[in-house]
Formats: C-alpha cells, sequence, structure tokens
C-alpha cells in the first residue's frame, strides 16, 4: 500500500529557514531545488505559503512555476494561507484581497488542489457571516477550478469540528471543506472516530505530524517551533492514518512539522526524513 500513498511536501516541513509569523516566511532554498528535493523523496505534492510565492515571484513568473512543478511530477499543489476573509470592509479586507489574488491566480496558474483559509487568532465573527464570506470564497474559486478548505484550529474563531462542518454545510458549496491537521485534532481533544465521521465531500485534505501529549509550552509556541516527525512524538500517528484509511480518504496526505531545528537542515535532509518518516506510519 506504501507505494500507492500520494504524499505532499507541506510548505513548512521543508521550507528551511523560513520563520513562522516574521518577516522571513519566505525558504532560503530556491523553489526549483525544493521540488526536486521533494520528487527526489517520493513527494506527488507541494505546498506554497503565500510570502514565498511572492518572494519566488520576484525571479520567475507563474508559468515558470508551473513548468517546475509539472517537470517534477507535482500531481497536488497546495496554497495557503488567507486570513480575514469574512471581513466585509477596511485595511483587513483590503489585504486580504490583495493576498487573495496572489493566491487564486497561482491556483489558477498551477491547477492547485485547494487553497487553505482560516483564522490564527480567534478574531469574533457571527457564524452567519462566516458561512456567507465562505460561500463567496468558493464562489471566486470556482472560476480558477480549485478548492477552498477551511483550517480546523485551537487559534480560529471556529475552533470545534462541529463548527467547522456548519460552516462548510452551511455555505453548501461543491468546491468548499475541511483540512485535517493530526496536530491540532490532538491538541483539540477530538476523537479520531469523530474525524473520520466527516463527509467524504467535505474532507479536502489531511496533515500529518507528531508531537507530545503534555507539554510546559505554550500551545503557540509548540504548535510553531516543536513539532515532530511522524513516529517520534507521543501521538497515535498510525492509528489515526488506519482510521482514517478505512474511513476511505483518499489522500493527499500533506506533512505539516514546523520545528525550529529543522530549519537549520540540509534541504535533502529535510525531504527524504520526513518523507521516509511519514511513509512508515502506513500500512504495507
Amino acid at each position: 500500500m506504501t507505494k500507492q500513498v500520494q504524499l505532499l511536501a507541506s510548505y513548512w516541513s521543508i521550507a528551511g529557514g523560513a520563520w513562522p509569523h516574521t518577516d522571513h516566511e519566505y525558504s532560503v532554498f530556491n523553489f526549483r531545488d525544493r521540488v526536486a528535493a521533494a520528487a527526489r523523496a517520493g513527494f506527488t505534492g507541494f505546498g506554497i505559503w503565500h510570502a514565498d510565492l511572492d518572494h519566488t515571484l520576484q525571479t520567475q513568473s507563474l508559468r515558470d512555476m508551473r513548468r517546475i512543478l509539472d517537470d517534477y511530477g507535482m500531481t497536488h499543489v497546495e496554497l495557503e494561507f488567507l486570513l480575514d476573509w469574512w471581513f466585509q470592509d477596511g485595511d483587513r479586507k483590503a489585504a486580504c484581497d490583495e493576498r487573495k489574488r496572489l493566491l487564486f491566480d497561482a491556483a489558477a496558474a498551477f491547477g492547485a488542489h485547494h487553497v487553505k483559509v482560516g483564522d490564527f487568532v480567534n478574531t469574533p465573527c457571527p457564524m452567519p457571516q462566516l458561512i456567507d464570506s465562505f460561500a463567496g470564497l468558493c464562489a471566486e474559486a470556482t472560476d480558477r477550478g480549485t478548492r477552498i478548505l477551511f483550517e480546523l484550529m485551537p487559534f480560529a474563531n471556529i475552533n470545534t469540528l462541529a463548527g467547522a462542518l456548519e460552516l462548510v454545510s452551511g455555505a453548501n458549496a461543491r468546491n468548499g471543506g475541511i483540512c485535517i491537521d493530526l496536530w491540532h485534532v490532538v491538541k483539540l481533544g477530538i476523537p479520531y472516530a469523530d474525524v473520520a465521521r466527516i463527509p467524504a465531500r467535505f474532507l479536502g485534505s489531511i496533515e500529518l505530524n507528531d508531537g507530545m501529549l503534555k507539554s510546559p509550552l505554550s500551545l503557540h509556541e509548540e504548535t510553531v517551533n516543536h513539532r515532530q516527525l511522524c513516529g517520534e512524538g507521543e501521538f497515535d500517528v498510525r492509528g489515526f492514518v488506519a482510521t482514517m484509511l478505512a474511513a476511505g480518504y483518499p489522500g493527499p496526505w500533506g506533512i505539516e512539522v514546523l520545528n525550529a531545528k529543522m530549519r537549520e537542515w540540509p534541504l535533502e535532509q529535510l525531504t527524504q526524513r520526513v518523507a521516509a518518516t511519514t511513509r512508515a506510519q502506513f500500512p504495507t
């Protein structure tokens, strides 16, 4: 079965030198080198963060980037991250609109599998407004041939599985769904069986990683700097994979490991270790 698993190299796992929530969120490795290394490690999907996309476009075009992705067999492209998409006016809406254009143009150029959206700071917003705004995003994305996936996390204005399902079912868009990250599932205490019951039409993406069940660190610090490779922490990664395979999830499987020490690793070490430790979680 492992040969059939479609793995997606999520941006933060192999970015190298990129630090979340700073002005240096772009990778120190150039785009072609990252895609090539991911392909050598067996990845068939590739993740791109908005800041790195903007940085790469200073020297390459979207057409150039698409050619590289195609040359190395990246059939699933993930783009992230869109914030403040529910605002109806003001500076935050203006900033969101600018980033949305960047991500949606790239989605159309790359034939992206999905664009991830969400919230990092528990911004209050009534659910009806969130549903209407999410439905609007999905409608816009339809013309770009991509899906819009809301990432459930403790930091978001929707931080329960029930809330995420209310969002996507309320929007009722054919290209709208949820991104499930194992890290957030564990930290929110969501039973794996509940994740397995997400209707297939809404389960758009799964991300794997590992970590400690309890930590003296703040949740934010632990999340952005201390995640671990699959099988090297205390999460039941194999149990989660088995549960979601039994539920019929077809992939792709992203691997999102934000780890400060790994940001200093050479590119080849990053891609090979991320891929190998993840494949080990799947039945042979």
